[in-house]
């Protein structure tokens, strides 16, 4: 499992190409806004503070990265799916993002989160659509886990697997960045990640 002993914000980016250099591995973070990114990084990373939430959902519009044991990148990507942005910059976010997820030789593969709460959204099937079209690596984990009971939890994975056309036996990582449910697994499912050699096509 991976021992996570040092985390470091190193700053936020709106170009893609002036992104960090060198060929550290790096996984992406994708969700829709206020779906706790910010949270599960925290969390992660045994750091209460380093990942700081938007105060208004949807206004965070950069690129955050993220130094994990001076060996890898978290990188965190805007949220998706808020309404109260004008079109084009809806346009220009898209484009940030498809460039980024499409391009980034360095990215080995994507922690999509959701709300285990609600069924997934339509950006949610859109973004993970796209992903696999893509053939980049998914993780997906439902968030929130706290806020639902142990009998809901099936049903809602469930739900959240059928929407997102996940295998029968793929279960969403299940976590909670207020009682740490689910931290180990992820850790495990990072490090497989990162072993992971992703494949070109």
């Amino acid at each position: 499992m991976l021992d996570i002993k040092k985390a470091e914000f190193l700053g936020v980016f709106v170009d893609i190409n002036l992104l960090p250099e060198g060929g550290l591995p790096e996984i992406a973070i994708v969700g829709r806004s206020n779906v706790g990114k910010s949270s599960l990084i925290n969390k992660l990373v045994n750091r209460k503070k380093l990942a700081k939430s938007s105060s208004t959902p949807g206004k965070t519009r950069t690129i955050n990265y993220y130094l994990v044991n001076e060996q890898f990148y978290l990188v965190d990507l805007p949220g998706y799916g808020y309404a109260r942005v004008s079109k084009s910059e809806k346009r220009k976010w898209n484009q940030m993002m498809e460039n980024y997820l499409a391009k980034r030789e360095q990215l080995r593969g994507v922690i999509q989160l959701v709300d285990v709460r609600h069924a997934p959204s339509e950006n949610d099937v859109l973004m993970k659509e796209w992903l696999s079209h893509h053939n980049i690596p998914i993780l997906i984990v439902a968030n929130k886990l706290d806020k639902i009971s142990r009998g809901a939890r099936q049903k809602q994975f469930a739900i959240i697997r059928k929407a997102l056309d996940m295998q029968e036996d793929e279960p969403p990582l299940g976590f909670s960045a207020q009682s740490g449910e689910g931290v180990e697994e992820l850790k495990t499912a990072l490090e497989e990640i990162l072993n992971f050699v992703r494949s070109e096509g």
